[in-house]
């Protein structure tokens, strides 16, 4: 699937994970734009990478469709973008749900069904979809956002059975925690010593072999599959060596 010239959008390709996607994927000769609200961070990773720089605010319903128009077509979606917030639902406030809800579910909706059609026209494509740990495993003090992740993760695989054999791929790639400014700006320090942070790198890496193998579902690092699967045959212990472990 990935070739010289494949053509590539990345969402939130400014900074963090979306970054090193950008620079995995130009790395192997991809035709790469990197999507994001920040027009010199996005600078940056396009004179580091050669890719298209291209600036959009996801949080608004027509960013799919202005996008798809200006840069043509596309043979993978990484929708990466995501909005952190840490903290009692009680403090939260609504500008922050309505975040969190806009770029992280609504988004890669959003753009999946707006690049899909030409993907199933042409016969071929792939849609990877970053989710979270969190979108399986309950965080405290991260419900919103634990909530987005599962909705994504529900959406995806329900789509890998729409497209079957349809010649495009669906994958998701599930990261603990990584080292990235989206650390930073949750707003809630991260202080365990366990599991530690892996570095953005990582996570890109996972995304091109999950679409080179076709692979539905990815954790990063590999170890966290085991929770997630042990989560839902045996919930009671999950939450048990939560509540110990955090």
């Amino acid at each position: 699937m990935i070739q010289p010239g494949t053509r590539v959008l990345v969402t939130g390709g400014s900074s963090g994970i979306g970054a090193a996607a950008v620079a995995a994927f130009a790395a192997r000769g991809c035709h790469v734009t990197a999507l994001g609200r920040d027009a010199d961070a996005l600078g940056d990773v396009a004179a580091g990478t050669g890719a298209d720089p291209h600036v959009a605010d996801l949080a608004d319903p027509a960013s799919a469709g202005t996008v798809a128009a200006a840069v043509g077509d596309i043979d993978v979606l990484v929708a990466s973008a995501g909005v952190g917030w840490a903290g009692d639902l009680t403090d939260m406030a609504d500008r922050d749900l309505d975040a969190l809800v806009h770029v992280n579910v609504l988004a890669p909706l959003r753009f999946a069904r707006t690049l899909l059609p030409g993907m199933l026209r042409r016969g071929r494509g792939h849609l990877v979809f970053v989710s979270s740990i969190a979108g399986h495993m309950a965080v405290e003090g991260e419900a919103v956002y634990s909530a987005t992740k599962a909705a994504v993760n529900a959406f995806a695989a329900s789509m890998r059975h729409e497209i079957a054999d349809r010649g495009v791929g669906v994958s998701v790639v599930v990261p603990g925690v990584v080292d990235t400014p989206f650390l930073a700006r949750r707003q809630v320090p991260y202080t365990r010593r366990f599991p530690r942070p892996v570095p953005a790198s990582a996570v890109a890496t996972a995304i091109v072999r999950a679409v080179e193998r076709g692979s539905a579902e990815v954790f990063v690092p590999r170890w966290l599959r085991l929770p997630a699967r042990l989560r839902g045959v045996a919930p009671g212990v999950t939450d048990a060596l939560q509540r110990r472990f955090g």
